[in-house]
């Protein structure tokens, strides 16, 4: 089960190049169930995720880089590429924040991202200063929705 909150971000803290980070290429097979195909550096994962906004299931299954390429070259729509930097909350022991920057198609977009061990604890978050509008719920900015915005 992923349960999890997104924010749009205007300002990213001075400091978050110093945080460990990924360069993330995903595409979407299908998005309604949504079947998703990653490169995150040198691995690569299948995703299931099920229906939901703040909670819902997701299974990850490894791929190798020939299976990645070539369930790439079925995908629909754009594909997203972004860098995820991986910020411990301040003032907590256990979350992270993943700031995604991305590239390409959506160069500008910056969205913040924290998953929960509950639903209770994702519904009382506060969110740092620098975090802007919670997009969690309008389903606006998931990224299988961003990739089947084709008038970009």
């Amino acid at each position: 089960m992923e349960i999890e909150r997104k924010y749009l971000v205007n300002q990213v803290p001075a400091d978050y190049m110093e945080f460990p980070c990924h360069a993330i290429e995903q595409a979407y097979l299908c998005t309604s169930p949504v079947v998703r195909i990653r490169k995150e550096d040198d691995s690569y994962y299948l995703t299931y995720k099920g229906k939901g906004l703040m909670a819902r299931e997701e299974y990850n299954l490894p791929l190798n880089e020939q299976a990645y390429t070539h369930l790439l070259k079925k995908a629909d729509g754009i594909i997203l590429t972004k860098t995820r930097y991986l910020i411990p909350l301040e003032g907590s022991d256990h979350l992270t924040i993943e700031l995604d920057i991305f590239d390409g198609t959506y160069k500008g977009l910056i969205l913040a991202e924290v998953e929960f061990p509950t639903e209770e604890e994702a519904l009382t978050f506060i969110p740092p200063q620098w975090f802007g509008k919670d997009v969690t719920f309008s389903g606006e900015y998931q990224n299988s929705r961003l990739a089947c915005d084709l008038s970009r």
